[in-house]
Order: structure tokens, then C-alpha cells, then sequence
């Protein structure tokens, strides 16, 4: 969960910042828009950015008189130059000032996922990037990444949505020799369908209306690393027949080209649904899926490693305390034991949207249960006083029991040895709990 990168866009042309604002925002990063250089130096002064996507011509400046200042200042922020029509001439003025590229408008989703790519080891940490928690399912996880990152096989990483997926993506990389090389993740669904063949494989210039530079596409930017698909499942039918063919050959041709380039890539991809219902269903070919469910590494979700939630919690928070320049709000023992009886059916992007507002909301620093402001989605039922406002505290903790066990076993499709292994149980003492609640 750690620091995401944070990417300021300047151009007076609100087309162009929302379209950045969306695509860097599915690319998980942190945006800020503004239109004129005064506006770009004001923010710069009050916050840090680790990428500025500046407009060579603004209406009070130029973005060469922004790179200048970001220079004068010594900020550690890098800039790149957005123009409609970049010349040479241009290109040579803005990299001789410090650009770190030029890119023309409407900027490729590929030379965007590089550009963030080439400037995250020095923005992002190796140990921001790590899976937190040492529950019994994520020291598996752990260990089955550590057994698989050396591996060429192409790997299918399974989960529900918001449990991670990305980040076991970026462990199997950073794990990997090909660490130094890019790591390219891309949201198969994010990608409007008519221009996916060109976002992937690249075109040539002039090989349609709007195509004035050549562009490699995302395969090519992801050469000798890893390129992730995430929603993998979310894929046209028509560019999954284009994308097997790209896998068998190791090979992409661009629109507009006539020769093939060949790629070194290594494939990992993910979906929140279930691939093989999919193929079933006939909306995912089956071909596909045996390239690339070699190995499939299933995560966790929230609910089956709820002693993870205290530390993922306090991670939070600190990031979040460090993006708005206050100290961490502390979570109360209420508010913990609220969170660790929660569902979570988004998993930790749900935690992180939950503590999030907490953050803003609390008084005093200090996060109680009523600022999470929780549904009644909780995996502990409610405690009911009896008779005489007496509480039955082991009736209660075995209705909890009841409902774990039998959660474990209608995700197992009830065999009961994965139920126990989810639950972290022996087999004996899976079928004795079966027993003495009458589920036997």
C-alpha cells in the first residue's frame, strides 16, 4: 500500500487534462490539474510531485519556463513536454533544457505506462512495494511467490477485486532478473476497443486519422520485463485472437506495418472473475486461457487473514498522513475491532477507502468506530442481550464459529479439507468444531 506516484498535468485544454486525469487515474496514480504556469508554480511550491505533464504553449508562459523553475528550485520533480504537434527542433530545445520527453497529443497510453516506468525507481522504494501482513494465507502467498518468480511460465493471478492482485504482480517481478527491465500494467478494460490494436502493438505514423508519430505500443515499451494484464477477462474476442497469436509467435506487427518485431516479454495476468466460467460461457477462447493459466496463483482476500487488517491499517494511515502533511491519526481499539468483524467484499482498496474518510473526518487524531461509518456488512453478528440485559458470550462467539466454518465451506464447494486449510485448522479438529455446532 505504499506511495503511489503523484503526476501534476498543466494545459489550458480541459480535453486534454480530463483525459490524462482518467488514464493516469487507472493507472493508480495521483493526479492534480491545473491550466496556466502561475497556477503550476503555486502548486509545486505547496506540494511534491514526482511527474509534471506540462503544455509547451500556456497562457501566461511556456512549460519551458516551468522546467526552469523546477530547476531553479531544485525540485526533485521530472517534467515532460506536451505538444500538438511536436518538431524536431522542439523536441531537441525541451531534452537540451531537462525534459524527460516530448510527447505529442493525445499522448499513447504505452509512452505514458513508460514514462511513469522509467522514473519509478527513483520515486517509488522496493519496500513500499512489498505485500504487508504475516497471516498463515499471506506467508503462503509469499512463499509460492518466491518459488515462481524465477519461472519464464506465464501466470494467472486470480482474486477478487481490491485483494491485490497488481501488487503480487509487481512482487513476481521485483523478485524476478528482470526487475531492472519495465514492469507494464495495463487495465484490459480501460482501453476503448477500437483503439486496442494500437495501444498493444503499436502503429505506424499515418496508418489512420490522428496517427502522427510512430508508436511502439505496449508490448515494445515492456521489452525484456514483465507486461501485466489486469482484467484480462474484460478482452474482446477479436483482440483475444490477436493477442494468442502475439504470444505463440513472441512477435507483434504494428497497424500499418508490414514487418514483425520480435518481443521479449513475460506474461502475467488477472480478472476478479472466474476465467474458466468465462471460457465456458464462450466469451473467453480456450486457447487463451491454457497460454496463459500455465500456473495460477489465487490471493487471498480480506476476510480470510483478518490479522493483517492492524498492520495494513497502520500502513495506511501513515501513507496517508504523509500525503497531507499531518501527523498519523491513531485507530482506536473500538474502531480496530470494528474493521477486523467487517466483511470487506472490497478488500483492502475498500479499507483504504474506509480509513481514507475516517482520516478526514475524526477528531483529534484519533479514529473511533463511528467515524468508519461501516454498513452492516460484518462478519460478527451483532451482540443481543438477553433476558435481564444479560449477554450469552459463548452463544455468541459460537455463532460466529458457526458462520466462519460454514463461509469456508460453501467457498470450498464444502470439502472440508480445503475448508479446514482455509481456516488454518487440522482436518481432526475441522470435523470435531463440524460436530459440536450440529454441521456434520
Amino acid at each position: 500500500m505504499g506511495p503511489r506516484q503523484k503526476v501534476l498535468i498543466v494545459d489550458d485544454d480541459p480535453g486534454t487534462r480530463k483525459y490524462l486525469e482518467i488514464s493516469l487515474g487507472r493507472m493508480r496514480r495521483h493526479t492534480r490539474s491545473v491550466r496556466t504556469l502561475g497556477e503550476a508554480r503555486r502548486c509545486l511550491e505547496r506540494e511534491g510531485f514526482d511527474l509534471c505533464l506540462s503544455d509547451l504553449h500556456l497562457p501566461d508562459g511556456t512549460g519551458l519556463e516551468l522546467l526552469e523553475h523546477i530547476r531553479h528550485q531544485q525540485l526533485p520533480t521530472s517534467l515532460a513536454i506536451l505538444s500538438a504537434c511536436a518538431r524536431q527542433e522542439t523536441a531537441a530545445q525541451a531534452r537540451q533544457a531537462g525534459a524527460i520527453d516530448v510527447l505529442s497529443k493525445p499522448v499513447p497510453l504505452a509512452r505514458l505506462h513508460k514514462l511513469l516506468n522509467d522514473i519509478r525507481p527513483e520515486t517509488i522504494p522496493f519496500a513500499s512495494r512489498t505485500l504487508l501482513g504475516d497471516s498463515a494465507p499471506m506467508q503462503a502467498l509469499r512463499g509460492q511467490i518466491d518459488k515462481l518468480a524465477g519461472s519464464r511460465a506465464a501466470i494467472y493471478i486470480s482474486g477478487e477485486s481490491g485483494s491485490g492482485k497488481e501488487l503480487v504482480a509487481r512482487a513476481l517481478h521485483d523478485q524476478d532478473a528482470r526487475a531492472s527491465r519495465p514492469f507494464v500494467a495495463v487495465n484490459c478494460g480501460a482501453i476503448p476497443a477500437e483503439l486496442m490494436e494500437s495501444e498493444f502493438f503499436g502503429h505506424r505514423k499515418g496508418s489512420f486519422s490522428g496517427a502522427v508519430e510512430d508508436h511502439p505500443g505496449l508490448f515494445q515499451a515492456a521489452h525484456g520485463g514483465t507486461l501485466f494484464l489486469d482484467e484480462v477477462a474484460d478482452l474482446p474476442l477479436a483482440m483475444q485472437v490477436k493477442l494468442l497469436r502475439a504470444l505463440q509467435q513472441k512477435a507483434v506487427r504494428r497497424v500499418g506495418g508490414h514487418q514483425e518485431v520480435q518481443v521479449d516479454v513475460r506474461i502475467l495476468c488477472a480478472t476478479h472473475k472466474p476465467l474458466l466460467a468465462e471460457v465456458q460461457a464462450g466469451r473467453f477462447r480456450q486457447d487463451l486461457y491454457y497460454r496463459l493459466n500455465v500456473i495460477e496463483l489465487p490471493v487471498p482476500p480480506l476476510r480470510e487473514r483478518r490479522d493483517d487488517i492492524e498492520p495494513l491499517a497502520g500502513a495506511i494511515l501513515e501513507r496517508l498522513a504523509r500525503d497531507n502533511g499531518q501527523p498519523p491519526a491513531r485507530l482506536q481499539a473500538g474502531a480496530l475491532l470494528a474493521l477486523q468483524g467487517h466483511d470487506f467484499p472490497g478488500n483492502v482498496r475498500e479499507l483504504e477507502n474506509l480509513l481514507e474518510r475516517a482520516h478526514t473526518l475524526c477528531d483529534n487524531r484519533l479514529i473511533e468506530r463511528h467515524d468508519l461509518r461501516l454498513t452492516s456488512n460484518s462478519a460478527y453478528p451483532a451482540i443481543a442481550p438477553g433476558p435481564g440485559n444479560v449477554i450469552d458470550l459463548e452463544a455468541h462467539l459460537q455463532a460466529i464459529e458457526r458462520r466462519m466454518l460454514l463461509q469456508a465451506l460453501e467457498q470450498t464447494r464444502w470439502n472440508r479439507t480445503a475448508a479446514a486449510r482455509r481456516l488454518s485448522l487440522s482436518l481432526r479438529s475441522m470435523r470435531y468444531r463440524l460436530k459440536k455446532l450440529g454441521l456434520d
